[in-house]
C-alpha cells in the first residue's frame, strides 16, 4: 500500500541535481557540465583525464543558473545563454574554462540573442541570431569570440524565421512563413537577394523544412510530409537536383538525427511513437547503435563527442532511473560512467511507468503515459497531467513529477491529445481551431479511460498542466465543471484574444500559424472563435477549487492572463488561489520557486483530492519570491 512507502523529499525531485548537461570539449581535452554553486547551477570543467575529482566551476551565476551552454572549436571558449528574472532576453556569454573570465558579448538591454552555430572552419566565430535593429524579427550575425565584434551576415529586412549557412558562414537558405500558413524555403542568390526555391502547404509546414547542409555545402537535408502522413527525412543534392529519401516511418515522424563529424552526411535517426527507437541509415554506425542499447542503461541519446568522433558522451535513463551521464569510447566499445544526476533518488521507491495508446472518440490514437503509485489496488485519485505547447509532446521515461504525485498517492496520466508533435501532419493539423473543443475532447476519453480500466476514482480526479496545459485546465474546468475535483493552472492563458495580442514581437514571424490554431483575431469568424473558446468568458461555470500560478515576467503569457481569469472568478462569486512569482517568467527557473510552488500544490491536492503531502521545511516558503494574492485558505497550509 501506498501508506507504507516513504515520502519521496521534494528537494530530491526539484532541487537542483548533482550534475547534468555534461559535454566533452571537441578536442577531448575537458569534459563539462552543470552543477551548483552555492544552490545556483553553474558550468563546471575538469581535464578528461580528472573526472570528477578536478572539476571546478568556471562561471559564477548567483541567481536563476545556467540552463544551456556549449563549446566551440577553438579551444579555448565556452558559451552560455542567460535571461533575467525570465523575460526571455537571453544574452550570449563566453567565458574562458582555463582563466575563468566571463564576457557578456551581447549586452544590448531588452534584445533576444542565441548562438545558431558553430563552425570547424572559421574556429573563432559562431553564428548568433539577434533582434537588435527590429524587435519582431532576427538579423544574423557572426560573432568574434575573442574581440566580441559582431558582423552582419543577414540583416532581416524581409521577415524570415530562419536560416540556413554553411561551414563557411556563407547563408545559404532562409525560411519564411506566408499569411496563409505556407512555409517557403528562399535560395539566396548570387546578388545577395532571395529566390523562391520550395514550399510546403500549410498543413505541411508543421512537419516540414530544412534541417541543415552536409559539411561540402553540396547536399541539403529535409524533413519533408508532401505527399504522405508523416514526415520523411530527405537527402536533397544541390548539384544534381536528385532526392532521396534516408528515413520514414509510417507511424511517426523522423526525430532526432546523428551525422558525420567530417563528411555532415546523415547517419542514424531516430522515432518516437510510445517509445524511442535508433535505426542506422550508414552500416558503420550500426555497432555503436547495438553496443548501447544492450548496455540495460535504459534510453539513451547522444548529447556531445568529440571532433574525431572516437568518443561520445551519452545520456541514459528509465522511468525508474534518473538520468546518468556515461563516456562511451568508440574504437574500445567500453562505456564508463560519469555521474548520476541524483544520486539521492538511488534507494527511493520509483513507480513504474506505462505506455498505452488509447482511442478518441473519433477515431485517433491517443500516445499516454501511466504511472499508478506502488501497491495501487484498484481506483484511487488521479492527476491528469496536460503538458505545454501545444506542439510538443509526452515521453516514456524518467518523470519528475509522475514520480513525485505518484509518490504522494496519485495515479497520473499524461496524454498526447490532438495537436501534439510528431504523430504526423494529420495528427498536429487536428488541433487547430479545437482549443477547448476536440482537444479537450482527447483529454476527457483519456479521463473516461482511466475510470473505465479501474484507475481512476471519478470522484477524485484532478486536472494540471503548465502553458497550453494550464489553457487546458481552464477549459476544463469552464467546460466540464463536474468533472475534476479541482486544478492547477500554471502560467496557462485564460483568454485567446489578448493571448495573441501581446505575444512577443519575435514571434511576429509565425504569426499564421498562431491564427491557424487559435482563430484570426482580424476576421469576425476568428474573432467569434477566440472569444467563445476563452476560459475567462465563462469563468462563472466553475465549481471546483483552482489554483493558478504565474510568472510576474512572462513574455508569452503575460500576467494579465492569469490577472483577468481570477478577476472573472471573483466576479462571479468564484474562489480561486492566486500565487505570483515576481522574478520568474515563464515557468519557475530558480529551485527555491520551484519547490515552493510544489509544496503549495501537493497541500492544495491533500485539501481536495486526498493523498499525502510533505509538510514545507521551515524557511522553504520564505526562501522563495511567492506571493499568495488570493485564497490562502485553499492552501491546505
Amino acid at each position: 500500500m501506498i501508506s507504507s512507502v516513504s515520502l519521496i523529499p521534494r528537494a530530491h525531485l526539484f532541487g537542483n541535481p548533482t550534475r547534468t548537461g555534461a559535454q566533452i570539449s571537441p578536442d577531448g581535452a575537458y569534459l563539462s557540465w552543470l552543477a551548483p554553486v552555492n544552490g545556483v547551477m553553474n558550468v563546471w570543467v575538469c581535464s578528461a583525464a580528472e573526472v570528477p575529482d578536478g572539476a571546478r566551476p568556471v562561471t559564477d551565476d548567483r541567481k536563476r543558473g545556467i540552463r544551456s551552454y556549449g563549446w566551440t572549436y577553438d579551444g579555448t571558449h565556452l558559451f552560455y545563454t542567460q535571461d533575467t528574472d525570465g523575460d526571455e532576453n537571453f544574452h550570449v556569454h563566453a567565458v574562458d574554462p582555463v582563466t575563468r573570465v566571463t564576457r557578456n558579448l551581447t549586452p544590448f538591454p531588452g534584445v533576444l540573442a542565441g548562438v545558431t552555430g558553430t563552425s570547424r572552419i572559421i574556429r573563432d566565430q559562431v553564428l548568433v541570431s539577434m533582434n537588435r535593429r527590429d524587435p519582431k524579427y532576427f538579423d544574423l550575425h557572426a560573432l568574434h569570440l575573442g574581440t566580441g565584434e559582431l558582423s552582419m551576415l543577414v540583416e532581416n529586412t524581409d521577415g524570415l524565421a530562419g536560416f540556413v549557412a554553411d561551414e563557411e558562414h556563407r547563408v545559404r537558405f532562409a525560411t519564411k512563413l506566408g499569411a496563409d500558413g505556407v512555409l517557403h524555403l528562399l535560395r539566396r542568390g548570387e546578388d545577395g537577394g532571395w529566390e523562391a526555391w520550395l514550399c510546403w502547404d500549410a498543413e505541411d509546414a508543421r512537419a516540414s523544412g530544412p534541417s541543415g547542409l552536409n559539411r561540402a555545402a553540396t547536399a541539403l537535408f529535409l524533413r519533408d510530409s508532401r505527399g504522405r502522413d508523416t514526415s520523411t527525412l530527405v537527402r536533397l543534392d544541390l548539384v544534381t537536383g536528385d532526392t532521396r529519401v534516408l528515413a520514414a516511418d509510417p507511424r511517426a515522424d523522423i526525430g532526432a538525427t546523428l551525422s558525420d563529424t567530417d563528411t555532415g552526411e546523415l547517419l542514424a535517426y531516430a522515432v518516437t511513437v510510445e517509445r524511442t527507437e535508433n535505426f542506422a541509415i550508414d552500416p558503420r554506425v550500426q555497432p555503436d547503435l547495438d553496443f548501447l542499447t544492450a548496455q540495460g542503461i535504459g534510453d539513451w541519446n547522444l548529447q556531445s563527442r568529440t571532433e574525431d568522433d572516437r568518443t561520445w558522451i551519452v545520456a541514459a535513463a528509465s522511468d525508474t532511473v534518473p538520468a546518468s551521464a556515461y563516456r562511451y569510447d568508440r574504437p574500445a566499445r567500453t562505456l564508463t560512467k560519469l555521474y548520476d544526476a541524483r544520486p539521492e533518488l538511488a534507494d527511493a521507491s520509483l513507480a513504474s511507468m506505462r505506455a498505452v495508446t488509447l482511442r478518441s472518440r473519433d477515431g485517433l490514437d491517443l500516445v499516454s503515459y501511466l504511472t499508478r503509485p506502488i501497491g495501487a489496488d484498484g481506483p484511487g485519485p488521479m492527476v491528469l497531467l496536460v503538458h505545454g505547447g501545444p506542439w510538443a509532446r509526452d515521453w516514456f521515461g524518467f518523470n519528475p513529477y509522475h514520480q513525485w504525485l505518484a509518490n504522494r498517492g496519485y495515479a497520473v496520466l499524461s496524454v498526447n491529445f490532438r495537436g501534439s508533435t510528431g504523430f504526423g501532419k494529420g495528427f498536429v493539423n487536428a488541433g487547430d481551431e479545437e482549443w477547448g473543443r476536440r482537444m479537450d475532447d482527447d483529454l476527457l476519453d483519456a479521463v473516461s479511460w482511466a475510470v473505465a480500466e479501474g484507475v481512476a476514482d471519478p470522484a477524485r480526479i484532478a486536472i494540471m498542466g503548465g502553458s497550453y496545459g494550464g489553457y487546458a485546465v481552464l477549459a476544463g474546468m469552464t467546460r466540464n465543471p463536474e468533472v475534476y475535483a479541482c486544478g492547477v493552472d500554471i502560467v496557462g492563458p485564460s483568454n485567446l484574444e489578448t493571448l495573441i495580442a501581446t505575444i512577443p514581437p519575435y514571434w511576429e514571424a509565425i504569426r499564421a500559424q498562431l491564427t491557424r490554431a487559435l482563430g484570426d483575431p482580424e476576421t469576425p469568424a476568428g474573432l467569434a472563435l477566440m472569444q467563445e473558446r476563452s476560459p475567462v468568458s465563462q469563468a462563472g461555470r466553475i465549481r471546483r477549487p483552482l489554483l493558478i500560478a504565474q510568472g510576474a515576467n512572462d513574455p508569452r503569457v503575460k500576467q494579465t492572463e492569469s490577472d483577468q481569469m481570477v478577476a472573472a472568478m471573483k466576479a462571479n462569486g468564484v474562489p480561486v488561489a492566486y500565487v505570483l512569482f515576481p522574478d520568474e517568467g515563464h515557468g519557475f527557473a530558480r529551485p527555491e520557486n520551484n519547490l515552493a510552488f510544489n509544496a503549495v500544490t501537493e497541500a492544495f491536492l491533500k485539501r481536495h483530492l486526498g493523498g499525502r503531502a510533505e509538510p514545507p521545511a521551515p524557511g522553504e516558503l520564505e526562501a522563495s519570491s511567492m506571493r499568495v494574492l488570493e485564497g490562502r485558505d485553499m492552501l491546505g497550509l
